[in-house]
């Protein structure tokens, strides 16, 4: 990356400041840290779930989490019937401004084929076994639109304010190759949820 840096300076096509804003954007202002404050908030906030469904460009939006490759946004809500995923079939179409950039993983090849033809399989290399009644759906991610997993909120976690309850939000979770994180995560005994 430095290699990289330099080389684009030096032969002026960048002036350094602004590559450092670019990296400074990617490190603080995107990520999946906005899209587990989404999630954290949908499961709190009726009337913003509500909203998320029905146009989750804005809603998401409205958090201040907006731009290139979040134009148009779709909240995908998992439930105890079906689990959602998220693919990009064609290149790496990725909500950038919830999740930050995608994982390496997510513009694989294999991957890319595999969780259109084998769901659970992939779900399996996660470390996730979900029931054989649970249904899932898979999403193929396009120019047009993006898509952003609400996962399960995990059982025990009521009482638990949004930033708690962000922190059991992973990327993984949000593209649906995961799950959130059980509240034990948080060290919490059942006693403080």
């Amino acid at each position: 990356m430095r290699a990289l840096h330099s080389l684009l300076t030096q032969k002026g096509y960048v002036e350094p400041e602004t590559i450092d804003r670019i990296i400074e954007t990617y490190e603080t202002e995107v990520g999946p840290h906005n899209g587990a404050r989404v999630v954290a908030r949908a499961w709190t906030d009726k009337t913003y779930r509500d909203w998320l469904l029905a146009d989750a460009t804005a809603a998401i939006a409205d958090m201040g989490y907006s731009g290139r490759q979040g134009e148009h946004m779709v909240a995908l809500f998992n439930d105890d019937m079906v689990h959602h995923m998220v693919v990009c079939t064609l290149c790496s179409c990725y909500p950038w401004p919830v999740l930050g950039l995608p994982p390496v993983w997510y513009k694989s090849a294999p991957y890319r084929s595999q969780v259109v033809m084998q769901p659970r399989s992939v779900l399996a290399q996660f470390g996730v076994t979900l029931p054989d009644s649970m249904q899932i759906r898979v999403w193929d991610s396009t120019a047009e639109v993006r898509y952003l997993v609400i996962p399960q909120r995990p059982a025990g976690t009521e009482g638990l304010d949004t930033e708690s309850l962000a922190k059991l939000v992973t990327r993984d979770s949000m593209i649906g190759t995961g799950l959130a994180l059980p509240a034990q995560s948080l060290g919490l005994s059942r006693r403080d949820t």
